[in-house]
């Protein structure tokens, strides 16, 4: 029987001691909306960035979305402000780090959130889909890359995390989500080793199977439960986990790492599902 094992509610309005490892920081969290009643990668990040200290630019193509985002974060003390910004196109990235500029004096991090699906493979894609999911995953990170760190050299450094999936390192049913999001590692990798030497961090996070606004819609009880059998800690993770994994890519802890693809992933990745499934049934 596989041990069950709930985390403390991170919920906004139950807050955790803080410890202001971001404090003095600004930081663009792009996806900063949920576009449901699950709370998302991007909203989780934010509110903890700001639990954390940091200012917080919180940025969604549905400028409601991050207002409620900043309300929360607002309700709880810290500082954070909207703004709407369609990631995929160059002038809303342009304003978008612009206006975190002006409003907080400085940028030191980037957290891309931003990600789209298409459940298809290359026979049944249509091209216009593939172009609009490789233009908001991955176009995304190239733009708002290309505006923000210059600031963070102004800054004296900075840390771009940029969001990927266990989609992009196995197949999962969805090859334009799939390429979107291996490109989102190289491209990672590639950024990390070109800005290294003008203090920016770059990393990404490598979500496993999370519940969120993407999935929640299509699923019951029975596929949550399947999900959280699947990895080898019988857990079933959450944007929080997501949130807190950015939190220390972001913060000085985390200054002599770049270039990585941290997976948060409960163990999906290191075990073959036949075994997995074999010793979930072993008695504990």
């Amino acid at each position: 029987m596989t041990m069950k094992y709930k985390p403390e509610s991170a919920q906004p309005g139950s807050i955790p001691r803080m410890t202001a490892r971001l404090a003095g920081k600004v930081a663009i969290v792009t996806g900063a909306g949920s576009s449901g009643k699950v709370i998302g990668n991007g909203k989780a990040t934010a509110i903890l960035f700001a639990r954390e200290g940091a200012k917080v630019l919180c940025a969604d193509a549905v400028e409601d979305r991050a207002r409620k985002t900043v309300e929360a974060v607002l309700k709880e003390g810290g500082a954070a402000s909207a703004v709407r910004a369609d990631v995929s196109k160059a002038a809303d990235c342009k304003a978008m780090v612009q206006a975190a500029v002006e409003r907080y004096g400085r940028l030191d991090i980037l957290d891309n959130n931003v990600g789209i699906s298409v459940r298809a493979d290359v026979l049944e894609v249509a091209e216009e889909q593939w172009d609009r999911v490789m233009a908001v995953n991955v176009k995304s990170i190239m733009l708002t890359g290309k505006y923000a760190i210059p600031h963070m050299i102004r800054s004296g450094g900075g840390s771009i995390i940029n969001i990927s999936s266990i989609a992009g390192l196995r197949a999962n049913q969805s090859t334009p989500y799939s390429t979107s999001k291996a490109a989102v590692v190289g491209m990672t990798r590639s950024m990390a080793g070109d800005h290294g030497r003008q203090g920016i961090r770059v990393n990404c996070i490598v979500p496993g199977l999370v519940y969120g606004p993407m999935v929640a819609p299509r699923m019951d009880e029975a596929l949550r439960e399947r999900r959280r059998e699947a990895a080898p800690l019988g857990t079933e993770g959450t944007a929080w986990d997501v949130a807190w994994a950015a939190v220390f890519l972001a913060s000085d802890e985390a200054r002599w790492i770049t270039g990585v693809a941290l997976p948060v992933d409960a163990g999906l990745l290191v075990m073959s599902p036949v075994t997995n499934a074999r010793l979930a049934q072993q008695k504990f």
